[in-house]
């Protein structure tokens, strides 16, 4: 990196260290999915009571299965991205767990076929 912007390692390191104390930037792993057996990868959008969105938005936050919850306008009042074994585990999932949160009224499941980017977010260095 030092190299390809014309500078020391130490001046590297030291931005790299002030970015990291000023929570500018965080450094992350992305896993491949696939390569952990998780084979099924969905967007789930869901329809949900007004004044229910926070508590279902916080309860599918706490499950081991959603990578991403998001508040969202438009049709969907939350949509949820996980990564599982199998459709049937996918299934499961939406019967038994998003299915049981209360003021959920209505999903709608987008099964992705092919990744062809996956990234950390916005402003990958």
């Amino acid at each position: 990196m030092a190299r390809d912007l014309d500078v020391s390692e130490g001046t590297v390191r030291r931005r790299l260290a002030r970015l990291l104390q000023d929570r500018v930037i965080h450094v992350v792993a992305i896993a491949e999915p696939e390569r952990l057996g998780y084979y099924t990868s969905a967007f789930i959008g869901l329809q949900v009571d007004p004044s229910r969105v926070e508590s279902v938005a916080s309860q599918l936050a706490s499950l081991p299965e959603t990578e991403h919850v998001a508040i969202t306008t438009g049709s969907y009042d939350i949509f949820i991205w996980v990564n599982l074994a199998s459709s049937e585990a996918l299934a499961a999932f939406l019967h038994h767990k998003v299915g049981t949160v209360e003021g959920v009224r209505q999903t709608e499941t987008f099964v992705s076929l092919e990744t062809r980017k996956r990234s950390a977010g916005p402003g990958i260095l």
